[in-house]
Formats: C-alpha cells, structure tokens, sequence
C-alpha cells in the first residue's frame, strides 16, 4: 500500500510519498513513488504514484519516452507539453495506453488495473496546478475550496488535513501538516512507511526549492512524531469528560422486553411511535 499527498497552496506546492511495496506480508521493498520532471526557470513537474507497481512505472516511462500526437506525429513528454492541463492529459492517456496493452491479461489472471497519480507543478508562463489523474485517465483539479489531493491509504490521514489545512496555509507549515498526516497513516497502517520523499516548490519559481528524502532514524520526524502524540493525549485530557447519565435511548433494552419475541418488540416500537405522532389526517 501507499499513501501519497499533494498540498497546493498559495505560496506554492507540497508533495509527499512514502516508498513502501508490498506484494504480501513476506515481500517488503522500497520504490522511489515521487518522480520529479522539468527544466529549471522552465518548468518544474513532480508525480506521485500509487496502486500497482507495474502500471506505474509503465505509465511513468510512456511519460518520460513520450507519446506521439494523433494529429503531428511529434512525441510529447512532460519535458515540452504547453500547459499542466495537457501534461495532465498526457498521463491520462498513458494509463489508457497501459490498460490497452496490459488490461486483457491482468484481468484474465483476476488481477485489479490499480493506479492513481498526484500531478502538480507549474510552467512558465501558466499557473501552478495539481491534479489527481485516476484508473480509467481522467482527472480532478485541487482547489482553493480543497486544497489537497490524496491517494493511495488516504483515511488515516485526511482528519489533520480537513482541520488545519487552507489554501492561505503557510507552505512550511503545509510540509510539517503533511508529515503529521504521513506519521498518522504509517501509525494504524504498516503497509505505509519510511523512507518518505518530499518536495516543495515555491510559485514561479520554476524549480524545487527543496527535495528531500526522510530516512528511518531522521531527528525531525521523530520528534515531530513524539510531539504530536503527546499533544493529542494532552489534548484530550483537558477536555471535560461526557455528562451523560443514565440508560435511555432505543439502543436500550428493559429486562420485560427482553424477553419478548423480536416481532412483538418491534410492533410494540411501532404502536408507541403511532401514538406519539397520532392519527392520520382523512384525505378529502
């Protein structure tokens, strides 16, 4: 499994992928997820990939070898698409052209066409963009509204994110967010894990200003890690306890209905509820 997260904000862009591969809980390895394309003051591209490693990494060579145009025949790679929305195109594509060619064959051995990719980045001249392309090529845009996109082992994740992030965010503070919702995914999922890989890219700039890839044993996100639980467990704490007192509600069962039937319970359910709203009005 993987978990991968993009954050555009407006000082810029934050992406973040995990490494971890498993085919089964005795095959563990490592893999490079965050691939990063361009040419600097050009262009500055970054994907993160999840889903089945085989269609990825198909897909990641289609990109960077190129696909040729239906109308001139002139290979397009990410390195000379004129605009994110056609890089984001481009990858939908190639996913198509993976599942054409390999689709048949993984379904013939019950196999699932996995695969979900983050696209973020900006060219010069156009405005920095992230996208989520999905399985069958098509593609949503991050907005100022949501301004993340996840894949992958998305759930464990998501509630920091939906608390604390905006698109006014800081983009540092963006990248500490990021890891604290990486940390709460590797915490419940161990299919998830370091080494992470992370980016930042600081608008028209057109190159990242950082890369960076976080190993086990790493200072920071070890204490960040520590800070955070003590924070939650803190947090929680200090919270007055529920004052709630009693037994009611219709989860409760009284001992004289216990014994009942469960259709004479529930017909007695229904009498109550009858009397309580009333009779019905006579229709004219």
């Amino acid at each position: 499994m993987t978990y991968c997260v993009g954050l555009k904000l407006r000082d810029g862009l934050v992406m973040i992928s995990d490494t971890r591969t498993n085919a089964g809980i005795d095959h563990i390895s490592c893999f490079r997820k965050l691939h990063l394309f361009g040419e600097p003051g050009e262009r500055a591209l970054a994907i993160a990939s999840s889903g089945n490693l085989s269609i990825t990494q198909s897909v990641i060579s289609l990109v960077t070898e190129g696909m040729p145009d239906p109308d001139t025949g002139q290979k397009r790679t990410l390195n000379n698409v004129p605009s994110m929305f056609k890089a984001a195109q481009l990858i939908g594509e190639a996913v198509r052209e993976v599942y054409r060619t390999d689709g048949p064959s993984l379904e013939m051995h019950q196999a699932a066409f996995d695969v979900a990719l983050l696209l973020g980045g900006q060219i010069k001249g156009r405005r920095m963009r992230l996208f989520m392309i999905y399985s069958a090529g098509n593609f949503i845009e991050a907005t100022g509204d949501t301004p993340y996109l996840q894949i992958g082992e998305t759930k464990y994740g998501k509630p920091i994110l939906d608390r604390a992030v905006t698109f006014e965010t800081d983009l540092y503070e963006g990248l500490k967010l990021g890891l604290l919702s990486m940390d709460s995914t590797m915490r419940s999922n161990l299919a998830v894990g370091l080494p992470l890989d992370i980016m930042v890219l600081r608008i028209n700039a057109y190159q990242p200003e950082l890369v960076h890839r976080i190993h086990a044993g790493d200072s920071y996100f070890e204490e960040l890690s520590k800070r955070w639980s003590e924070a939650l467990r803190a947090s929680h704490q200090a919270i007055a306890q529920p004052p709630y007192k009693g037994i009611a509600g219709a989860a409760y069962t009284s001992p004289e209905n216990k014994s009942k039937p469960a259709k004479k319970r529930h017909d007695d359910v229904v009498k109550t509820a009858a009397k309580r709203v009333g009779p019905k009005p006579r229709r004219k």
